[in-house]
């Protein structure tokens, strides 16, 4: 048998199967819902979390592959009510152990150090922010750790730092609230009624989780002096190169167990985040999310394969009549089997195509909200294309066996 042959034979039975499927809309319309609610479920989700792990990847890629961040909390958890008690009991990262810890790190090429204090409100003229405003506390190595480059004027400097100037760098989408016609290089903002005078403006990265970001990063001494220097700080390391990352982070470690007397032994009191730790406690996280949409899925999809089976044997006894024309015809049991196993399929297919639309469109709603980037899990739709063929198939041998088996003399005398 050659191959054009089995391809005319399969295109015929294709074709028949899309004809009996339009011709009982209504019935193949309500057998798809079980199959669009299955896929839907799991490509919106999976596209959700593509969506903030793309985001969040872009975000962490922008401070520099060789940074990693000691903070006393974690960036993410997952304990029950009393997690905070086990964190807010560590000692707080202190601006002398950063200061100790730039001395010794022989393998940082970078030490930052960055305190805030949000919910301000920042005033210019008649201009005025939501409350929405971080004041940011830092040392002049930050912006080369934090790969923030300076769009307009300059960055802060040490001698900044030693005679707590009333100067201040703001954020691009900060800038742009506060001076909508102008750079605003040289005027004097705002904040709890102290005046700052705007001495550059970062450059603008595009766009980060979250959205807009409201902050203005004024020397850490000044930030001491106006907010109080007891809190816990935030060390941003950079290592001299990727290559060198790996030994960076375990010397800071050993530097900073030994300065805060950690006992051997014993668990860091403090949190080494990096872009890998990060995306590693966000798919942690969200693990129990994706399991939870396939069993969602699962439940769905079986479901609908079991109306598909309804369906398809109530369509055998229908068109009982048709499959004896057809034998009587030359059609051959194999014929009458492809059919029927071919209409299961495509009408699993649909569902799935439209449950992969509908998801993709709901996943990146999510994503416009939030002004984040769209995304496509390829990867998972072709899956979900493939799971819809097996529920056709599984689902649907059954009743075009049955069709396959029918007697031809039996079928013409059906009315």
């Amino acid at each position: 048998m050659n191959k054009s042959f089995l391809w005319s034979e399969w295109s015929e039975s294709f074709m028949m199967a899309l004809a009996a499927i339009k011709s009982n809309k209504l019935r193949s319309i309500l057998t798809l819902l079980g199959i669009v609610i299955g896929v839907f479920s799991i490509i919106a989700v999976t596209t959700a979390m593509r969506v903030l792990q793309n985001n969040i990847e872009g975000e962490l890629n922008s401070l520099g592959s060789n940074v990693f961040v000691i903070t006393k909390f974690p960036v993410f958890h997952a304990g029950g009510p009393g997690w905070w008690m086990k964190y807010r009991n560590r000692k707080d990262l202190t601006f002398e152990q950063a200061n100790i810890l730039k001395d010794k790190a022989t393998l940082a090429s970078a030490v930052g150090v960055m305190a805030d204090r949000g919910g301000k409100i920042v005033i210019y003229k008649d201009q005025k922010t939501n409350p929405n405003v971080d004041v940011i506390g830092v040392t002049p190595d930050i912006f080369q750790a934090r790969n923030e480059k300076i769009g307009e004027g300059r960055a802060l400097t040490q001698s900044d730092i030693e005679v707590g100037r009333l100067a201040t760098v703001l954020s691009p989408d900060l800038a742009k609230t506060l001076f909508p016609h102008s750079d605003g290089l040289g005027a004097d903002v705002k904040v709890d009624g102290i005046g700052y005078r705007v001495v550059g403006i970062i450059q603008d990265q595009g766009n980060v989780v979250g959205g807009q970001q409201y902050y203005m990063v004024i020397p850490i001494s000044t930030f001491f002096a106006r907010y109080g220097s007891q809190r816990s700080l935030d060390f941003y390391i950079q290592s001299k190169d990727q290559k060198d990352f790996t030994a960076t982070q375990e010397q800071v470690e050993g530097l900073l167990r030994a300065i805060r007397k950690v006992p051997p032994g014993k668990p860091d009191d403090f949190e080494i985040v990096s872009n890998a730790s990060l995306i590693s406690q966000f798919n942690d996280i969200t693990f129990y999310v994706r399991i939870g949409a396939i069993v969602v899925s699962a439940i769905a999809l079986l479901a609908a394969g079991v109306g598909i089976m309804n369906i398809m044997l109530v369509g055998v006894t229908e068109r009982t009549r048709e499959i004896g024309v057809r034998k009587s015809i030359g059609a051959t049991k194999r014929n009458i089997l492809a059919q029927f196993l071919l209409e299961a399929v495509v009408l699993c297919e649909v569902g799935g195509v439209v449950g992969i639309l509908l998801g993709l469109i709901g996943g990146n709603l999510a994503a416009l909200a939030l002004h984040m980037k769209a995304a496509f899990p390829l990867d998972w739709a072709m899956i979900g294309l493939v799971v819809c063929s097996l529920v056709g198939v599984t689902f649907g041998v059954y009743p075009a066996y049955k069709a396959a088996s029918v007697d031809p003399i039996e079928s013409l005398r059906y009315e």
